[in-house]
């Protein structure tokens, strides 16, 4: 299939410039509206991990899982500002692939994206499972893989229709999402405050007793920060999506540039209000849920299912999510030479050879998670573990060097920029770097490290000897 690059290289860059932007002749269309965009931002930060998942960093950090949850989220902060001054100046929905195709070479797209494809198909058959899961529990005796087969053609047929029907269920996914969150805050909040019927202010009571603000020393703080940093993945979903609305660069400078209140709300406020109310240690943190375990201990009635429907969501929203997102990031792949031709046919503006793929690996993960658990599935969950931290990292190198060549080049282009560069950019990749050394510190996630690290090793070797072939360009 022809590539979807319409601009001449710079002369300073003898090579083609894949994917400069998205081009007006591109054949996906532009559905997507500003409020799609603004919810699809907000929405993306807040998933099923944060519901659910955070209990466990709850429980090997402590209250200083605030300290983990701040750290990591000023480290993402960083980067989806990177991300946004690349994907503000050339809109495409290849994203971050993309920039690192023009930035490295084709041999650094070709891996970020595949890799970038392999975790969000995998992560779509864990929310699938997960979904399931909750509404098994609603109608016991039903069977598990009905549901998930069920998921999975609703929100394929969903993403076959159009973009604005993507748009459209995570409006209203991430609207629920949203207020959930906020209405949790608001009753936190007034209790914190001693301001809630029938709860007395617990004061510093769980923040300094219980074992105190660092009940595990450092190394439970490590736990606690290693899980915070895989629970912001997700943020990137919206740069994708931006290059399918009106006004991408719009889209993309208003999202990057709300990060801030949004993560700090969300994920800093969450965690603090959960520690503050509710003992570190107890046990209901990890088997119930955080927030489920907070709420009951403010009476609210109906806590634990109150939960489990805004987790359901949370689920079906990343599942949503997801599949758009893999979907267009192998459709850039092959718009840019470096993936099946197949996966490039065109319907009605929507890229459904890629739907449809993206979907079926998704159910084929579900699969193996039932015939095959203890080996070639595990062996998946450990290979994708770090992929968001080779992302990030990509990104940040595409951003040092396609800065310099921006300014040089297009200086008008820069309308979103990022802060205080090249000083943080380098500050960001000291923090990721150090991410990888605390993973090969602790035994669970070096397992993980050395995963993922073959991973990328495959693909980066393949897609360097294809590039040196000629096969990529």
């Amino acid at each position: 299939m022809a590539r979807s690059d319409t601009a001449a290289p710079a002369p300073s860059d003898p090579r083609p410039d894949p994917g400069k932007t998205d081009p007006p002749g591109n054949a996906l269309g532009h559905g997507l509206k500003q409020r799609h965009l603004s919810m699809i931002a907000l929405g993306g930060v807040i998933g099923a991990g944060l519901f659910v998942g955070s209990g466990a960093g709850i429980a090997a950090a402590g209250p200083s899982i605030v300290v983990a949850y701040t750290a990591s989220g000023l480290l993402v902060m960083l980067v989806m500002r990177m991300l946004g001054e690349m994907s503000a100046a050339h809109p495409s929905s290849g994203s971050f692939s993309t920039h690192a195709d023009r930035a490295i070479g084709p041999w650094a797209g070709f891996t970020v994206g595949w890799a970038f494809w392999v975790l969000l198909c995998t992560a779509v058959g864990l929310e699938a499972i997960g979904a399931a899961k909750i509404v098994t529990g609603w109608l016991p005796g039903t069977p598990q893989w009905m549901w998930v087969a069920l998921f999975m053609t609703a929100f394929c047929l969903s993403n076959l229709a159009a973009v604005r029907n993507f748009g459209e269920f995570e409006f209203w996914f991430a609207a629920l999402k949203v207020g959930a969150i906020v209405v949790f805050l608001g009753l936190g909040g007034l209790a914190i405050a001693g301001l809630l019927p029938g709860t007395e202010a617990p004061g510093t009571a769980h923040l300094t007793g219980d074992g105190g603000f660092l009940p595990n020393g450092t190394d439970g703080l490590i736990i606690g920060l290693l899980a915070s940093v895989f629970a912001y993945a997700g943020l990137e979903t919206v740069t994708i999506a931006a290059a399918e609305s009106k006004d991408p660069v719009r889209g993309v400078a208003t999202a990057v540039r709300t990060a801030v209140w949004r993560i700090a709300l969300f994920y800093i406020g969450s965690m603090a209000v959960i520690v503050t109310l509710v003992p570190w240690d107890d046990p209901d943190v990890v088997a119930r849920g955080p927030y489920v375990a907070t709420l009951d201990t403010l009476g609210i009635p109906g806590a634990g299912e109150i939960m489990n429907v805004v987790v359901l969501v949370a689920l079906l929203s990343a599942m949503n999510a997801n599949i758009y997102g893999a979907s267009r990031i192998a459709y850039s792949l092959v718009e840019r030479g470096q993936g099946p031709k197949a996966l490039g046919r065109v319907r009605r503006r929507v890229p459904w050879a890629a739907v449809l793929a993206s979907s079926l690996c998704g159910f084929g993960c579900v699969l193996l998670s039932y015939w095959r658990p203890d080996d070639v599935f595990g062996w998946l969950l450990n290979m994708i573990g770090a992929v968001i931290l080779v992302e990030w990292i990509f990104i940040a190198v595409s951003q040092l060097i396609l800065r310099r060549r921006t300014e040089r080049e297009e200086p008008e282009r820069l309308t979103v920029r990022m802060w205080g560069f090249p000083v943080l950019t380098w500050t960001a990749l000291a923090m990721m770097a150090g991410m990888f050394l605390l993973m090969a510190r602790e035994p669970d996630t070096r397992v993980q490290l050395y995963s993922t690290g073959a991973l990328v090793l495959v693909l980066a070797v393949t897609g360097y000897v294809r590039q040196r072939r000629g096969a990529l360009t």
